[in-house]
């Protein structure tokens, strides 16, 4: 296994960090639960492989990811490790919930501290709040306590607003979506730069995208193909990251021993060190790319034009995920994102058919028709 510094901690990690959100789980009807056998095979695996770093998170699998860590890592196991959870703010109701809910972690980890804890996916739409009721300074009080060692913060969303929340503190890490596909999106792969200049840990989430990156349609795959070495899509998902100084840790959410198995085996290659993409396998990359963007099928551009929904449909989330499942050739990944917008009633299902949307479209897209098409494929997602 390859190790890289974990910023400026003073302290190494693997490059690769399993993570705890899409573990093997047992679907029975409208309901899921972890397969907590193959669950705990797969961690202890990972932990006897050279893999010492887990990600998790407060709601992962309906709140017992930590508790299956936890019991997994159990027996010596978890001195060997770095554990990585984080607390949502929409379940810091009031601050006296901000330490219940860290208690609750921990009990669930089974362990008296937690090596990194996240304010789990701040964004523009939480950001002031999260600032006027100093979550940061509670964490710090965690941190002096010893029931916490670094503190970080999750980011989903534009460059600006990353941007800001970086140098708003002097943050120990940040975890933020980056892959070959997001290199203008999300925090960018600007975003990745001013981490590494600023000396903060940097964990990449979403490397394949859901996994979305893993099975390649075949016009994709016929680019992958082209190159004399061949490899996975996977591994060349992976490379990409691999190939930035500034990362520390690379996340990858596995389903299966299999999946674990080939990445733990990735990772632990020679060249699996920043610095060894040739610009051959950089044009395969970048072609690759513009062939996924081709298989897309709306033509929406994100310019969210279309916003507000009077009925706070997320007009452009709808279509990008729509996208997704149509440019990847499976609609699994995007249904869980699906369903997670669905939460936050701003799915399709809310359109009321005003035609507010399709007015001010530049790319005059029937909306109304689109998002009635889109919610039929994304719907039915099972947690």
């Amino acid at each position: 296994m390859q190790y890289r510094n974990y910023g400026r901690l003073g302290y190494r990690v693997s490059a690769f960090g399993m993570g705890c959100m899409r573990l093997p789980r047992i679907v029975d009807g409208n309901q899921s639960r972890v397969y907590r056998e193959k669950a705990y095979e797969m961690i202890r695996y990972a932990a006897d492989n050279g893999v010492t770093y887990f990600d998790t998170a407060y709601g992962y699998h309906n709140m017992t990811s930590e508790e299956v860590l936890g019991e997994a890592l159990e027996g010596g196991r978890r001195e060997k490790v770095k554990i990585a959870t984080k607390q949502p703010f929409g379940a810091m109701k009031s601050q006296g919930d901000i330490r219940k809910n860290l208690e609750a972690t921990l009990r669930k980890l089974r362990t008296g501290y937690i090596d990194v804890y996240l304010i789990h996916s701040i964004n523009a739409g939480s950001w002031e709040e999260i600032k006027s009721r100093k979550i940061i300074e509670e964490y710090e009080k965690f941190r002096s306590e010893g029931l916490i060692r670094a503190i970080g913060f999750s980011y989903h969303g534009a460059f600006d607003c990353f941007k800001d929340v970086l140098g708003h503190y002097d943050w120990d890490m940040c975890q933020i979506q980056q892959n070959f596909m997001d290199t203008g999106r999300e925090a960018t792969e600007e975003g990745i730069r001013i981490a590494g200049k600023k000396g903060c840990a940097l964990v990449i989430m979403e490397p394949l995208r859901g996994g979305n990156l893993a099975l390649p349609p075949a016009p994709v795959q016929e680019i992958y193909d082209e190159y004399p070495q061949k490899r996975s899509a996977v591994e060349w998902a992976f490379r990409h990251l691999i190939n930035y100084s500034e990362i520390s840790t690379i996340l990858s959410g596995v389903s299966t021993l299999e999946q674990l198995k080939e990445n733990i085996e990735i990772f632990s290659r020679e060249d699996a060190v920043p610095g060894r993409l040739s610009p051959a396998e950089e044009e395969i990359l970048t072609r690759a790319r513009a062939k996924y963007i081709s298989l897309g099928s709306i033509p929406c551009t994100g310019c969210e034009y279309c916003l507000p929904c009077p009925q706070g449909v997320n007009i452009p989330q709808v279509f990008s995920k729509f996208n997704d499942g149509t440019m990847f050739g499976t609609f699994e990944p995007a249904r869980r994102g699906y369903w997670y917008q669905t939460g936050f009633k701003a799915d399709a299902s809310r359109c009321v058919e005003c035609g507010e949307c399709e007015s001010k479209c530049p790319q005059n897209i029937p909306i109304i028709q689109e998002l009635k098409n889109a919610h039929e494929k994304l719907k039915g997602w099972i947690e």
